[in-house]
């Protein structure tokens, strides 16, 4: 039924009708008007054609803006309008629905302004088909068929692809894994999305091993970590996966468009959501995370609500793409459910993609067993209901309304329509890609391109050599295609095109296909009509739809960069200076953006080839420059560039790789580094080259930072590169003046001959000549000048002189890789070297013989003497003669001359050993003291006549000599000594009077009677056999009473010794972490410091309570033989030591070792092989008193196990008191294990974890971390709130949310949610006029101060000096200083500038204050002492006082003084009275700058 606009809207009524219906009307006109005029005189309307729908008439698309104006013009003659009446009914008609619409409703009416960017099916009408394009001219129908044609297509099912404003979370998706990031996995979704998975959306499994490497990175390097979280180790491009949209937002990244970000989690605990135990049907799909790798197969956890249902996968199951040992535990799969066990609670899967593909052969699901089982990735049949030209619409289950949009169709790359390959009743296979969730009633997205179907890789092209490649591979990103053709047209959407490779079509966005804006495209007519052919560059690839993203944009096109990945390094190009990087030192580096989105860092050592001064007044931003590209790195975004000319403007070949270059290529490069032995030079990319000091020139350089400086640009040439090494030597030196003819003679010159040299150069240590040889030089240092002493050297050196001609040179080393040749003048040389005494080769070593050579190096056990070329002998300390042994250095130099004697020879090693004592041959034909016919003199025991009746066994008598702590040393016999260990003193411990010191109750000389045991090594203190006798050899005694009496010798070795045995053991050497014991006197034990006793106190200090020699008894706890290590405990408690992770349990106590300390915890070693760190959370109870800094390293501590991870091999420890000692002691800060322990409300304390710029993360617990919004930081505006807090500080605060699912923890520091008792800060808007408040002086001007009210949340105000006193003064200064208390009244407020007047006058308080005068009272003599008395002047804490000079400068810069001048009173100006200097008294006007700056804060 028709109804009348006026009618039924009265606009005198309601005006606000009017503007709408005029508002209506105007946009209809705007959107539609030319557009109807234009099609209605080009194509008048057949008599036939039915009315178009508004939608229709919404997305008719238009002829070009430049057709428009030549076909029609825009304002007709005489004011007459371009619409026909037709044409105005119809305006007048949508904008009176429209008005009905909000008023019937209360929201407003449908706009279709703003199409869907992502859309590729946005223009195309649901209804649309062939004859579409004439139906849009149909004239207009009676009201009733209108009505019916509406109903129809709102009832009808709209083809919808998946977009941005379609995608909402909750959506479940079906993806192609296009990217693996560091910390994100790139998801390629349908319709030319792209979502992106965190770290933290994978699995519980991937989520836990992320955590434990960040938390790793503060724990000691002893601790067994695992390798990198490496996400390509679990992900593979091209991989399907089912993820579940948990936000999507739009950042404000540019000024055209904001950047939108879609996150995703492919948890199956979201991406299965909805899945029950009933909809797990054979041939369906779920998502799945592998929980353990076994032998037979993969454990899988499906995450669903019931935990007890698991999966299995075998291991053929796999598929081609993975394999069992590449398989890590967290990794998700996509799975197809090949069966379900009779109870449900085995899921039987199989990732093979051949299988989950291949739904001709029964991979699909066709009875559903509900609708919640069918989820994005499943293969259904459906059947179709109606086919349009926007895509196809069918039912699945009879009930569930399915789509598949243009694109996943197929009617873009089939060449017939959709109405000939499908028809209406139909049934066909296809794959759900998505769901709408925003969609009343159940409704689902699917896909018929074959790579979709059979899950592959999207369209594989093959090229002649019979290998497959990925598309983006035949056409990189960024590629630019000549003649791009439009093969079809969507109007609102934007245009398909053929790119060139076979099967795979581009897109190009309707705001792509040209720099200026298009409304709408045309398929027949303007320049984008099918056929067209245009220039086009590739700027992306969706997987999923299998298409190019194209672009047509000239600016695009002219861009030479589009992403880092596409800058080649040693590429020269043009860049723009985007901001100039300062710190303190000035200017350090520039950014330079080099095109759209692409931005490189210029170091300052390449600003220039020489130093700038001050690079900032050459360099402004926006200024243009020329650069090359030093190196790049895409996956940080980097790229670093240089400005120096000679860099530039280098025509030379760029050195980026080591497997392109070779010796002999020359090209520039920048000293990076100087070092004493040469330079580091860095070229292209990672290439680097270390540069020799002497291929540094020509001529002898002594120190290279003389002659070079960091950031030299300097012309090298390559002399030896070695690729697999990545190392290279290259040289400054001109090749050209060591030609053949040189290299010929260098080769003939041999070492030991005599040469003639010119001296050309010389230094204060060496001397420089040019030989007989044209083109060889050889250097001869100072000290090779004579065989004197130094001073004699040098002395020599004063007499020679540049030009000199020196004869009789001996050639002592030549290096053939840098040319050097070395000589020497002393005279021993040179006559050794004419006698053939100078040995050049090992062959020509003869003992016995005399030798000359020089020092080539000193080291505290001898001297090394080189002689000619590399030969080299080692002349012990032993061997040298005793008057200079003793001596520093043993009275010798470097290069000092040497004569030695030849004293033996080690054929196989090519060593021998050199002696300057005279006659030390004659030392080793003395008789052998230890020999059989040696007589004894004067033997102890009355009895013994030679050395061999001291037999092993033989009981004997000595007398004691000494005594040490450890030992008894005596003398059998004149010139026989022994020694008795004290483990061979004492039987039982009970015999021992003084544990500390066993041995003090024996006396020098005392005789006593011991039993020879062996031979004791006093060099090497090793116990031998009774016939290894030598020089520094003494007898092994025994003295125990039971070794005395016994018939048969027990001598305990370590293959004797039993695990869990006691022994008594005697202190021999006590380390850090342990001590030394002696068992016997061949068997030594160590005590670990937390088994040496039971007492900790003890423990501290092991070197005070633990004397040398004191003695102890023991329990062996581990007897190694194999690797001569015996483990021991002193403890009376022997409780079971843990050696493996798998023995801790959760609450043992033990003691342990501090091997680290840090700000942020301990590391705390248990075992050999066990050590755990103990946060700051652990250390106590009051966190008040967790302070690392107190704990020493290797101090011995109590702690507690507090948690366990054996398959990760991660256990974490606490030293609460409460855990440690007892239970009942008092705590002050609760232990929280886990995020149970805390709920809202609850008012806890942590340490933060890190400051981030969204907020802080406080650390709860070792594995609780709580985060802290910006806003939930304080009640009062924090201006730098990064500098209020720092890593490790204590804070406190509120739980004020809790999501265990997300693992998230909400905390608020405000106090205003902590102290019940809180008052907010006053603010700006608090203040009245006539307040009298109380504040501190903020600055002192010259006009006024500054006041800060106290307890406000920095509201500040200006009192001017002509409000100060009730008379004039003229200096503020005298009166008042910054931090004085004042009172002060407010006198104006500006609350349009945010500004405060106050008042500081005596006469504004004497009315409300009598009694408060007559006690303080502040008269006009009072003097300034008085006054800093007073209470004004007392200084008040205030928390909210910011003293920024920056504002009070700003504040003084912006005072008005016109309005100062018409505030002051009126005679103080024109009848001014003089100056009271010392009488001043009273302050302020109202300029409060400050107050308006700190009210703009909040």
């Amino acid at each position: 039924m028709a109804i009348d606009s006026k009618a039924t809207i009265d606009l005198s009524k309601n005006p606000r009708d009017y503007w709408v219906v005029e508002r209506r009307s105007r946009r209809a006109h705007d959107s539609t008007g030319f557009k109807m005029a234009y099609a209605k005189r080009k194509d008048p309307p057949a008599k036939d054609a039915t009315r178009p729908s508004k939608k229709q008439k919404s997305s008719s698309a238009t002829a070009p803006l430049a057709v428009l104006k030549a076909e029609e013009p825009a304002f007709p003659r005489g004011g007459a309008s371009l619409l026909t009446p037709l044409e105005h009914k119809q305006i007048q008609i949508q904008a009176k629905n429209d008005v009905l619409f909000e008023q019937s409703t209360g929201q407003r009416a449908p706009d279709n302004e703003y199409p869907d960017d992502d859309n590729y099916n946005e223009g195309l009408d649901d209804n649309l088909n062939e004859s579409t394009p004439k139906a849009r001219n149909r004239p207009k129908i009676k009201n009733k068929r209108q009505t019916e044609t509406q109903s129809i297509d709102e009832t009808s099912v709209r083809i919808e692809g998946l977009s941005y404003r379609r995608l909402v979370p909750g959506s479940v998706v079906l993806g192609q894994v296009s990217q693996i990031n560091r910390y994100d996995v790139a998801v390629a979704l349908p319709n030319n999305l792209t979502g992106f998975v965190p770290l933290t959306a994978i699995s519980a499994a991937v989520t836990e091993k992320a955590q434990k490497q960040a938390e790793a990175t503060d724990e000691d390097d002893d601790q067994q970590n695992d390798e990198e979280l490496d996400l390509k180790a679990y992900f593979s491009i091209g991989q399907y996966l089912r993820a579940y949209v948990t936000s999507t937002q739009t950042e404000s990244g540019t000024a055209v468009k904001g950047k939108r970000h879609i996150e995703l989690s492919i948890n199956p605990r979201q991406a299965n959501t909805g899945l029950k135990k009933s909809d797990l049907v054979t041939n369906g799909t779920i998502q799945a995370t592998v929980k353990s790798v076994e032998d037979y197969g993969l454990v899988m956890d499906l995450g669903l609500e019931d935990a007890s249902i698991r999966g299995f996968m075998p291991s053929k199951e796999l598929g081609y793409a993975f394999s069992m040992a590449d398989i890590q535990e967290g990794s998700v799969h996509l799975c197809l459910i090949t069966a379900v066990a009779s109870n449900g609670k085995i899921v039987k899967l199989s990732a093979d993609a051949q299988r989950l593909g291949n739904i001709r052969k029964g991979s699909f699901v066709s009875d559903p067993p509900t609708v919640d089982s069918l989820m994005p990735g499943t293969a259904i049949e459906i059947m179709v209901t109606e086919v349009r030209a926007s895509g196809i619409i069918g039912k699945a289950m009879g009930m569930i309304d399915v789509t598949a949009d243009l694109l996943h169709s197929g009617a873009v790359a089939i060449e017939e329509s959709l109405h000939e390959k499908y028809s209406a009743g139909s049934k066909i296979k296809c794959r759900i890609i998505c769901n709408f969730p925003t969609v009343e009633g159940r409704k689902l997205g699917v896909s018929l391109l074959d790579h979709i179907l059979t899950l592959k890789g999207s369209t594989l092209e093959q090229n002649a050599e019979a290998e497959y490649k990925m598309p983006q591979d035949i056409l990189p990103i960024s590629t630019i295609i000549e003649e791009a053709r439009v093969v079809k047209v969507n109007p609102k959407s934007g245009l398909f095109v053929d790119t060139g490779v076979s099967g795979v079509l581009g897109f190009v966005h309707i705001s792509m296909v040209s720099d200026l804006k298009i409304e709408t495209l045309e398929q027949s007519i303007g320049p984008y009509k099918v056929g067209s052919l245009h220039r086009a560059r590739i700027i992306g690839y969706n997987a999923m739809d299998g298409v190019f993203i194209v672009t047509f944009q000239a600016k695009v096109l002219a861009q030479p960069f589009l992403r880092f990945e596409d800058v080649q390094i040693g590429k020269k190009v043009k860049g723009t200076v985007e901001r100039l990087l300062i710190n303190e030192r000035g200017v350090t580096g520039l950014i330079l953006s080099i095109s759209e989105g692409v931005t490189g860092l210029v170091p300052e050592i390449h600003f220039a080839d020489v130093h700038l001064q001050h690079p900032e007044r050459k360099f402004k931003e926006g200024s243009s420059v020329t650069t090359r590209v030093l190196s790049t790195n895409p996956e940080k975004r980097q790229i670093r560039l240089t400005m120096k000319k000679s860099l530039v403007n280098s025509d030379a070949e760029t050195w980026n790789s080591y497997d392109n270059l070779r010796p002999g290529l020359e090209a520039p490069g920048t000293i990076i580094n100087i070092l004493s032995s040469g330079a580091v030079v860095q070229f292209y990319g990672s290439v680097r080259g270390f540069l020799p000091l002497s291929e540094m020139s020509e001529s002898f350089i002594d120190d290279p930072r003389q002659h070079f400086r960091d950031g030299q640009v300097v012309n090298v040439r390559i002399t030896s590169v070695d690729a697999g090494e990545s190392r290279m030597l290259v040289s400054c030196r001109d090749p050209t003046l060591f030609g053949s003819a040189q290299q010929e003679a260098f080769q003939n010159l041999t070492i030991g001959s005599l040469v003639t040299g010119t001296i050309s150069e010389k230094t204060a240590e060496q001397i420089v000549l040019e030989l007989e040889t044209p083109g060889l030089r050889a250097l001869l240092s100072i000290e090779h000048l004579t065989d004197g002493s130094a001073q004699k050297c040098h002395s020599a050196s004063k007499r020679l002189r540049v030009g000199q001609v020196m004869k009789e040179l001996i050639v002592l080393n030549k290096q053939e890789s840098k040319t050097l040749i070395r000589l020497s003048s002393k005279p021993s040389l040179v006559t050794a070297a004419k006698s053939g005494r100078l040995p050049k080769e090992f062959a020509e070593i003869v003992t016995n013989a005399e030798v000359q050579g020089y020092v080539h190096n000193i080291t505290p056990m001898g001297v090394f003497v080189r002689f000619l070329g590399q030969l080299s002998g080692l002349l012990l300390k032993a061997h040298l003669p005793d008057d200079v042994a003793q001596l520093p250095d043993f009275g010798m130099r470097r290069d000092q001359s040497v004569s030695a004697r030849i004293l033996s020879i080690d054929d196989a090693q090519q060593r021998f050993l050199l002696t300057m004592k005279p006659g030390e041959d004659a030392v080793h034909k003395l008789q052998d003291p230890s020999s059989s016919d040696t007589n004894l003199s004067n033997p102890v025991d009355g009895v013994s006549k030679k050395i061999d009746d001291f037999t092993i066994g033989k009981l004997t008598k000595a007398r004691i000599t000494s005594v040490k702590d450890t030992q008894l040393n005596v003398q059998l016999a004149d010139g026989v000594q022994g020694r008795i260990d004290v483990s061979e003193v004492f039987d039982n411990l009970d015999d021992i009077n003084d544990r500390n010191h066993p041995l003090k109750a024996f006396q020098p000389k005392q005789v006593m009677s011991v039993r020879v045991l062996g031979i004791h090594d006093t060099k090497n203190h090793r116990y031998l056999p009774i016939t290894n006798r030598g020089k520094s050899h003494v007898f092994e005694l025994t003295a125990k009473p039971s070794n005395l009496t016994s018939a048969d010798l027990n001598v305990l070795t370590l293959d004797k010794v039993q695990q869990g045995s006691s022994y008594i053991v005697f202190v021999n050497n006590v380390a850090e972490d342990c001590i030394w014991v002696n068992l016997s006197p061949n068997v030594r034990g160590r005590i670990r410091a937390m088994d040496a006793s039971d007492d900790i106190s003890l423990l501290k200090d092991l070197a005070g309570n633990f004397a040398i020699g004191s003695a102890l008894k023991v329990r062996v706890t581990n007897v190694d033989i194999a690797n001569n290590r015996l483990d021991l405990s002193s403890r009376l408690e022997q409780p079971e030591r843990p050696s493996t992770i798998s023995d801790l349990s959760v609450g043992m106590v033990l003691p342990g070792r501090i091997t680290k300390v840090t700000e942020r915890q301990l590391m705390v070693q248990l075992t050999d092989t066990l050590s755990g760190p103990v946060h700051l959370i652990d250390l106590s109870d009051d966190y008040l008193k967790a302070n690392p800094t107190e704990f020493q390293k290797n101090q011995i501590v109590r702690v507690c196990v507090k948690h366990v991870d054996a398959p990760n091999k991660r256990f974490s420890l606490t030293m609460r008191p409460s855990r440690v000692l007892s239970s009942s002691l008092p705590v002050q800060d609760q232990e929280i294990s886990s995020m149970s322990d805390l709920k809202i409300g609850d008012v806890v304390r942590g340490f933060v974890k890190n400051v981030a710029d969204s907020g802080l993360f406080i650390s709860l617990a070792s594995n609780v971390t709580a985060f802290v919004r910006v806003s939930d930081l304080s009640d009062l505006y924090l201006k730098d709130w990064k500098a209020t807090f720092e890593i490790d500080q204590l804070v406190e605060g509120r739980i004020v949310d809790l999501d265990p699912a997300l693992s998230h923890v909400q905390m608020s520091l405000k106090r205003s949610q902590l102290d019940k008792d809180y008052k907010p800060p006053l603010k700006f808007n608090d203040v009245k006029v006539g307040d009298v408040v109380s504040g501190k002086i903020r600055k002192v001007e010259g006009f006024g101060v500054f006041i800060v009210v106290d307890g406000s949340a920095n509201v500040s105000g200006l009192c001017h000096r002509t409000q100060m006193a009730d008379r004039k003064i003229s200096s503020p200064e005298r009166l008042y200083s910054e931090g004085d208390s004042v009172k002060a009244k407010v006198l104006k407020i500006d609350e349009a500038k945010k500004q405060i007047s106050f008042g500081l006058k005596a006469s504004f308080f004497r009315s409300k204050q009598n009694n408060e005068e007559d006690e303080n009272p502040l008269m006009d003599g009072s003097s300034d002492d008085e006054r800093s008395n007073s209470d004004e002047a007392q200084p008040i804490n205030n928390p909210h006082l910011n003293n920024n000079d920056n504002e009070m400068q700003e504040a003084k810069s912006d005072v008005d003084i016109d309005q100062a001048e018409t505030v002051l009173p009126a005679d103080t100006e024109r009848n001014p009275q003089p100056d009271i200097p010392d009488e001043e008294q009273g302050l302020s006007t109202g300029f409060d700058w400050t107050g308006g700056l700190a009210s703009k804060q909040f």
